[in-house]
């Protein structure tokens, strides 16, 4: 009676077990990745400040009966910004952003510095750069980037409102621990080793789910504790408009004849290259070629002379029939 009773138990718990897991799988592949900047930052990231703080604040207790926040719950926002800076020296303003990060308490996620040339032919350099730094000094961090720069091209912030899906993680997931619990317990009751095997299978599903939910969840706290700052960095002299100087016939002139001259130059190193390089090329591989062609030419003449002799002389001689009277 014992074994049936557990493999109820075991029956139910299952069905309960897979009506959870259904419910989980369709708001999670939407909801768990929305978040506009998709990166997961490093699991050593301190969850200091009060970015930290308003998440435990706003969890639920266990036995919450429903999973909807709470109306004077802080709320869980994710906020990210795009800027794009003119400055003099980009190089130097990406090394102060590194600066600013680190002194704040984030870090840097990508940097990138390269040239880029304008229509003149002028490189010039120009940079990227995305940071993370604590929630709570968002604002002071995009205060001090716009400080330092000559103009501010666009800036642009984004902000996500994810406490309603971090609150239903958090009641899916106590709900899946209180399934673990019940599958351990059945385990070390049971008598049965196909009722072991059984919840052990049932444990190692739940296992897994537990463990995607906290990722989700870890996910949420630590990317509404650091914002992450977006930072294209354009040279003043790329931004500059294009200025042209007095025109005069004297400078045209002066030009057309340096033009002139530079394309004498041209024609004159040709001609030397012609005569010292391509000339004997040539005559090393068409003065064999030419004397071939000769022998070829001769030997067909003779050929053919020699044809036409032999045919002459194999030809029968031709007589003139006399009529019979």
């Amino acid at each position: 009676m014992k074994t049936i009773s557990h493999l109820t138990h075991l029956a139910l718990l299952s069905l309960s077990v897979v009506l959870v897991a259904c419910a989980a799988a369709a708001p999670a592949a939407t909801q768990s990745y929305a978040v506009e900047d998709a990166y997961y930052p490093a699991p050593d990231v301190a969850m200091e400040g009060r970015g930290a703080g308003e998440v435990m604040e706003m969890a639920p207790s266990a036995g919450a009966p429903n999973t909807a926040p709470a109306a004077n719950a802080t709320r869980l926002v994710i906020r990210n910004a795009n800027l794009s800076i003119v400055v003099d020296s980009p190089e130097e303003r990406m090394d102060e952003i590194t600066s600013l990060a680190e002194r704040l308490g984030g870090f840097v996620v990508s940097s990138n510095i390269y040239k880029s040339s304008l229509s003149n032919g002028v490189e010039v350099p120009r940079g990227s750069i995305t940071i993370r730094v604590p929630s709570q000094q968002f604002e002071q961090a995009l205060d001090e980037i716009r400080s330092g720069a000559i103009d501010v091209p666009n800036d642009s912030q984004t902000g996500q409102d994810v406490t309603a899906e971090y609150t239903d993680l958090q009641s899916r997931l106590r709900n899946l621990e209180a399934a673990e619990t019940q599958l351990r317990q059945i385990m070390e009751d049971a008598e049965d080793t196909e009722d072991v095997l059984a919840a052990f299978s049932e444990l190692t599903y739940i296992t897994e789910q537990i463990e995607v939910l906290r990722g989700q969840i870890k996910y949420y706290e630590e990317s509404a504790a650091l914002s992450a700052i977006s930072v294209e960095i354009i040279a003043n002299a790329a931004v500059q408009p294009i200025r042209i100087g007095p025109w005069s016939i004297e400078g045209a002139a002066r030009q057309a004849v340096e033009d002139l001259i530079g394309a004498l130059q041209n024609l004159a190193e040709f001609l030397v290259w012609l005569l010292i390089f391509l000339i004997p090329v040539l005559l090393v591989i068409f003065v064999p070629l030419w004397f071939i062609f000769n022998l070829v030419r001769r030997w067909r003449a003779n050929r053919k002379a020699r044809l036409a002799v032999e045919s002459k002389r194999k030809a029968p001689a031709r007589t003139s029939a006399k009529p019979k009277k």
